[in-house]
């Protein structure tokens, strides 16, 4: 028996032996590869390490691939490297910031809302972070309906007289586009500049044949993180999700709304389209015209006004307290996600957060804990309906963990909840255009408008209240009732939480 064994052994080798060899030899080079690859990731990237866990995991797993795959949405890019142009302008701030905070911790800074001293320290964060300029003196207009937002936004466009800036991570040759496309068009005529900047990854939907009629006709148009060929795009992972617009340096909008018809209920798969979008008059708009010329100036070429300096205005139009926070990589701090951080741990009576997706990074996830055990009510709704499946399992095995420590989840069932809010008590509350999830936290570029005002949140939390009718409440019993479809669905999502 054993020298049959060894006499086919030999034949097989006879036969065999050079394609043997061959294997081995390429899976010696492909380990070496695999190794140099692994070691990149451990050694030069300062990733968290459960990303870099995951990422080793799938280089390993997927020889080659596993690595392009890395590559297109897992590098973290040289934050010097790709963002110096735009501390260029930065420096035009910094001043006015260091001169604020030096006023604030010296005691000389005026509050004209006494309740918002109270948050000071909340303040000084965002200024020594990132040097986010606190304003008062403020009105605020808020939609949650975008069909409202937008007829308002297209009646400021059409009276503006000097400038329109509009930046937009989506923005679509539909119905609303084309609209507001011919809307940049005419105000182009009477003499108005428009500056246009969409994300190379969100305009995907913007044609070749309507850029190249905009830039024709005078609108200055710039594309974040352009697709290195056509629709391919090297930056996958980095995207400008901001939505900010800014009129004749007096008007600003901020939110979750982009430009498609989806945003204005008129896409039949998500039905009416939940959201949350705010008008600004008075100082904080220069916040977000500040931000928007950073990012138009990374973006643009210098023959497309890549070096227009922003006119400043510091009109006054109301009362409310304004810090306009933006984050990505390339701020040094994530101040949004910090900013959260201090909403959830100053509640003392309950907390409201609306997101699309809810995927929390361990310290906020175990900020809503001890809120929780503290007494404080915590509120969280997600769509039912589901855009992005794996996020969605995600956000539901975060939810359910939650309700183990008394929060309260509801499923929206009144059409697509888009909405990115948070607020706490009856005072300070955030509306953006960041979700409560890692990728907006650490990845995306995004900007959310941090409110210190009683009639903001009361407003909020109403909308939350009526939301709450249009929901279905996810119980604890419900929940652990949940087919095992659902459990491996959720569970192989929330090990890819950080990659999501």
């Amino acid at each position: 028996m054993l020298l049959e064994i060894y006499y086919f052994l030999l034949d097989f080798f006879n036969a065999y032996g050079n394609i043997f060899v061959s294997f081995v030899r390429s899976y010696s080079i492909l380990f070496l590869i695999n190794l140099f690859f692994t070691g990149v990731i451990i050694f030069l990237e300062r990733k968290k390490p459960t990303s870099t866990l995951l990422w080793v995991m799938a280089i390993n797993f997927l020889p080659i691939f596993g690595f392009i795959l890395y590559l297109f949405i897992g590098q973290d890019l040289s934050k010097k490297k790709m963002f110096d142009k735009k501390d260029i302008i930065k420096v035009k701030m910094q001043k006015n910031a260091q001169e604020q905070l030096n006023d604030i911790r010296s005691g000389k800074y005026v509050f004209e809302n006494e309740r918002t001293k109270d948050y000071v320290e909340m303040i000084e964060m965002f200024n020594v972070s990132e040097d986010e300029i606190f304003y008062q003196g403020n009105d605020i207009e808020m939609f949650n309906d975008g069909r409202d937002m937008f007829k308002r936004l297209l009646d400021d466009m059409e009276k503006a007289k000097t400038s329109i800036y509009f930046e937009s991570y989506i923005f679509k040759s539909d119905g609303l586009g084309t609209e507001i496309m011919e809307l940049f068009k005419r105000k182009v005529k009477e003499g108005v500049e428009v500056l246009l900047l969409v994300d190379g990854m969100g305009a995907r939907k913007l044609t070749s044949r309507d850029r190249k009629d905009l830039v024709r006709n005078g609108v200055k148009l710039a594309i974040f993180f352009p697709g290195l060929f056509g629709k391919f795009n090297t930056h996958m992972n980095y995207r400008n999700h901001r939505k900010i617009i800014v009129i004749d340096h007096e008007i600003g909008y901020v939110g979750g709304l982009n430009v498609g018809d989806e945003y204005i209920s008129k896409n039949e798969k998500f039905g009416f389209w939940r959201d949350e979008h705010i008008r600004i008059m008075g100082p904080a708009v220069m916040g977000l015209q500040f931000r928007f010329f950073l990012d138009y100036r990374f973006a643009a070429s210098e023959k497309d006004g890549a070096f227009i300096t922003p006119i400043t205005n510091e009109k006054r139009y109301g009362n409310k307290d304004i810090c306009i926070v933006t984050s990505g990589p390339d701020t040094k701090a994530d101040s949004i996600r910090n900013g959260f951080d201090k909403i959830i741990s100053r509640a003392r009576k309950h907390i409201y957060i609306q997101t699309p997706y809810f995927v929390p990074d361990d310290g906020l996830f175990n900020s809503l804990k001890v809120a929780a055990l503290s007494g404080c009510e915590v509120n969280i709704m997600i769509p039912r309906t589901r855009d992005h499946p794996f996020v969605h399992w995600a956000s539901t095995s975060f939810i359910g963990e939650l309700l183990e420590w008394g929060c309260r989840a509801y499923f929206y069932e009144g059409g697509f909840l888009h909405s990115k809010v948070i607020c706490c008590d009856d005072y300070l509350s955030s509306i953006g255009t960041a979700n409560f999830d890692i990728r907006s936290f650490e990845l995306n570029f995004e900007a959310n408008a941090f409110i210190f005002d009683e009639e903001v949140t009361a407003t909020l939390i109403k909308d939350f209240e009526n939301d709450v009718k249009l929901s279905t409440e996810l119980t604890l019993e419900s929940y652990e009732k949940r087919p095992i479809i659902n459990k491996v669905r959720e569970g192989v999502s929330r090990l890819l939480s950080p990659l999501l």
